[in-house]
Parts: C-alpha cells; sequence; structure tokens
C-alpha cells in the first residue's frame, strides 16, 4: 500500500512537467510575454500552449500506403515527410532541428507524455508523432514563395528609383544606399523589394541581375552589396562568413581581407557604462505564442539550446541629449538582429524606433523625459528646431520615430582587382589594374529623419 502511494507521489512529480512546455521555477522573474507585436511584463497568460502541436495518425506499420519500398524500418523524418509531402524537405528538417517534433509516449501508470525525438528514431507500429500546426500550414503559404527574378519586370519608375540608389559599380560589385521600409527579400504581397527589382533592373550589360551578399532589415537603412558574377558573390559571401581565413598567397590580398568592416551608426535611449567596448554575447532563437514566429534572444548558456557567436563593437558618439545617445556599431560577425539583441539586451540601451526589442523601454523613455546637463558649461542642452522641418517624419521628437540604425561605412576587398589572382587564372594583378586601389570605402548619408535627429539633438563626435 505504501509502495503504490509513493510511486503515484513520484508519478504526480513527473507529470507535472511532462507538459509541452515545462512550468518556470518558482523563483523566476516576471517575464515579458509577446502578443501580436505588443510586449507585456508579467506570468504568461493561461491558454493555448506555446507550441500547438498537430498529431498524425498511428503509424500503420510496413509497408506504407503507395509505397513499395523493401525498406525494413521506418525513420521519424521519413514517416512525416510522407504524411506531409507537399511540404518541402528543408521545412521537415528545421522542425526536427529545432526539436519541435515529440512524439507520444505512456508511462507505467497508463499515463501519457511527450518526449522530442530525433529524425533517425526508428518508428514502431501505433506511435503517434505530434509537430507543429505551423508544418501544415506551409501548405497553404507554399504559393507565396519568394518571386522568381525572371516573372517580374519593374517599371520605368522603379527601374530609375533602383538606379538612383546604387552608389558604385564595377564588374564585380553593386554598392547601393538603401532607404528605410524597402525590404530585402520579396513575397507575392511584396513585389518591390530589393533582391527582385535588383534581378530586373541593374543587369547593366550582364545575363543577369546581381546577387545580394548582406541583408539589412526592412526598417534599417545604408549600405547594401550585391555581386555581379558567381565569382565574385562566391568570394565575397566567403569574406563576411565567420570562418573566413586569409590563405591566399596573395599577401595584398589578405591585408585587404583583414580590413574588411561595417560600421553603423545608431541612436539608443540612454547610453552604456562604458564609452567603448566589445559585446560578446551569443544568440539563439526562440517562438513566440504562434508557434512559428521567430525572436532573437540572449543565449542563457544553459546547454539545452542552440546558440551562435555575436561580437560586436561598439563606441558613443556623443552627449546623452533629451535621455538618448549616437553610437556607432561595428559587428564582427554576421548574426540576425544582432545590433538590436546587443543593444536592447546586452547593453540595456535599445535603439530609437526598435519596438520589436525595446518596447518596455519605449514607454518609460517617453514617461519620464530628462534634462541632460552641457558637460563643459554646465547648462541644460537646447533641442534645436531648424526652420521648415517637419520633425514628426520619424524623427528622435516624433511620437512614433523610426528605426534609427544606418549602415553608414563599408570597407572591402578590391574584388574586381584580385578576382583573376584567386581565381588562378593569372599569378599577377593585369597591368591595367595594378594601379586600382587594394582597398575600397563607401559611406553613406543618413536618411532623413536620421538627419532630422542629429540636427535636432546637436550632438557632435567624441
Amino acid at each position: 500500500m505504501w509502495k503504490n502511494i509513493h510511486c503515484k507521489r513520484v508519478l504526480s512529480k513527473v507529470r507535472s512537467y511532462s507538459r509541452i512546455a515545462a512550468p518556470p521555477p518558482a523563483y523566476a522573474q516576471p517575464v515579458i510575454r509577446v502578443s501580436n507585436n505588443v510586449a507585456y511584463l508579467g506570468s504568461p497568460k493561461d491558454g493555448p500552449k506555446p507550441r500547438q502541436l498537430l498529431s498524425l495518425p498511428p503509424f500503420p506499420g510496413l509497408p506504407l500506403p503507395g509505397k513499395t519500398s523493401v525498406a525494413s524500418r521506418v525513420t521519424a523524418i521519413s514517416w512525416v515527410k510522407y504524411y506531409f509531402d507537399e511540404i518541402p524537405d528543408s521545412v521537415i528538417q528545421s522542425h526536427f532541428n529545432r526539436g519541435l517534433v515529440q512524439m507520444e509516449c505512456m508511462q507505467h501508470g497508463g499515463e501519457t507524455f511527450m518526449r522530442k525525438i530525433k529524425p533517425s528514431d526508428v518508428m514502431e507500429v501505433g506511435a503517434r508523432v505530434l509537430i507543429p500546426v505551423s508544418v501544415a500550414e506551409t501548405r497553404i503559404s507554399k504559393r507565396f514563395d519568394t518571386i522568381p527574378s525572371g516573372t517580374l519586370y519593374p517599371n520605368a519608375d522603379e527601374i530609375e528609383y533602383l538606379q538612383r540608389l546604387v552608389k558604385y559599380k564595377d564588374s564585380a560589385i553593386i554598392v547601393l544606399n538603401k532607404p528605410p521600409k524597402l525590404p530585402i527579400k520579396g513575397n507575392l504581397p511584396v513585389h518591390n523589394s530589393m533582391d527582385a527589382l535588383a534581378a530586373a533592373a541593374l543587369t547593366y550589360d550582364y545575363d543577369e541581375g546581381p546577387k545580394l551578399v548582406q541583408r539589412l532589415d526592412r526598417e534599417s537603412s545604408g549600405l547594401i552589396l550585391m555581386g555581379r558574377t558567381k565569382e565574385s558573390v562566391d568570394h565575397l559571401q566567403w569574406m563576411f562568413s565567420d570562418q573566413k581565413k586569409s590563405n591566399s598567397y596573395c599577401k595584398d590580398w589578405n591585408d585587404a581581407c583583414q580590413a574588411t568592416c561595417q560600421r553603423y551608426w545608431a541612436l539608443i535611449i540612454g547610453s552604456p557604462k562604458e564609452k567603448e567596448g566589445l559585446i560578446r554575447a551569443p544568440l539563439s532563437k526562440v517562438l513566440l505564442n504562434d508557434g512559428k514566429t521567430e525572436r532573437i534572444v540572449l543565449a542563457q548558456n544553459s546547454g539545452f539550446e542552440a546558440s551562435q557567436e555575436a561580437l560586436t563593437e561598439y563606441r558613443v558618439l556623443g552627449p546623452t541629449i533629451n535621455g538618448c545617445s549616437w553610437v556607432e556599431l561595428c559587428p564582427l560577425t554576421s548574426r540576425k538582429h544582432q545590433l538590436r539583441v546587443h543593444c536592447a539586451e546586452a547593453l540595456g540601451t535599445p535603439i530609437v524606433g526598435d519596438y520589436k526589442y525595446g518596447w518596455f523601454m519605449h514607454r518609460r523613455w517617453k514617461q519620464m523625459p530628462r534634462v541632460d546637463i552641457e558637460p563643459f558649461s554646465g547648462k541644460p542642452y537646447k533641442l534645436r528646431r531648424p526652420e521648415g522641418i517637419d520633425v514628426q517624419k520619424g524623427s528622435v521628437l516624433s511620437k512614433v520615430p523610426l528605426l534609427h540604425l544606418h549602415c553608414r561605412e563599408l570597407v572591402l576587398p578590391n574584388i574586381a582587382k584580385f578576382l583573376d589572382v584567386l581565381n588562378q587564372k593569372s599569378k599577377n594583378i593585369h597591368p591595367a589594374l595594378s594601379a586600382k586601389p587594394d582597398l575600397l570605402r563607401f559611406v553613406a548619408s543618413m536618411p532623413t529623419h536620421m538627419k532630422i535627429s542629429w540636427n535636432l539633438m546637436s550632438s557632435y563626435l567624441v
């Protein structure tokens, strides 16, 4: 009798952790919940599970209906691919990689619980696999994939507009100054994305349009790099990769690669404790309540989550005025939303206009206006209001400021000069190109709303 009571107590403790998401510990601090792109402070609301799961039918065993395979076993990923035959294999594989595919298992007391499964796990007759509803929704959204470049031809206004953005072009690369709100990648509702328009409007005398090498968020602005040939794209992607190692026998090329850098200017709420430094904070991805929207967060180094190393150098450019500071950011790695997360979560100073990662700080900033003192004269700063400028157009004084993040400077090797040497078509640089510089440096002016904020704050470089 005592053993049965003891077993029930043990099973009850186990069952409390057999749900889709483990309960938070008792000492956990209030967390920020995100729902419909709005953040709330507090514990999660009761309601739908964080990841709504879809149950597949019990595994029927071999042979599978409609299949003539003579295989002696079926793996978990093969069973999911068989059931979702219209879904791309890469989508299903990504769900396994993120640990989202689970199996219903039975405990000794007859209670069921969920456990994560690997793609190589062997299916048994009657086993039931559960997978997020997001994989089923892919079947619906499949026809909304990125528009093939060959099916799109922009009109004359779009071609002229995009060509005005070009700052530099040669035989290997094209550099553009992207305005805010222009998307980089486009789906069916977004026909004017930069990759689709560039493929059709920036071919010039080439058979194919340029390919994107780096990306900016839709709300960000600044320098975008494109490769015009397959060889230049390959070298540029290698150059911006984290595994970059200069192992060419050409010393000039190696030196130029070491000098490659990107510099961003951003306006942040508050000011870092240190005026300059290196942010070393790995990033990981989490799913929001809808089960399919990803969000980037600082990794907790718990060993239970996948994370990527992320490094950012920063330098404060001026004093804190009206509760904001200008900073220069140099990413040493290329991670999604790296600069925005590092500013908001690592430094505690989110970028102005970044409501995704800095919503809570924006609310506090709006509620607590500050009067900052000029360090030399001891007098309060006065915001300049140039005549004839509408400060409400996304500037720092707007009710809803636009994102103040701009890729201002780009330094990279002159690919066109070194291309023949790198492709081993020649051991020496062509005489006509030898006089060309080894390095190319580009500087892009800030968009209008950031220029207004700069003038309003009377900021100066330190």
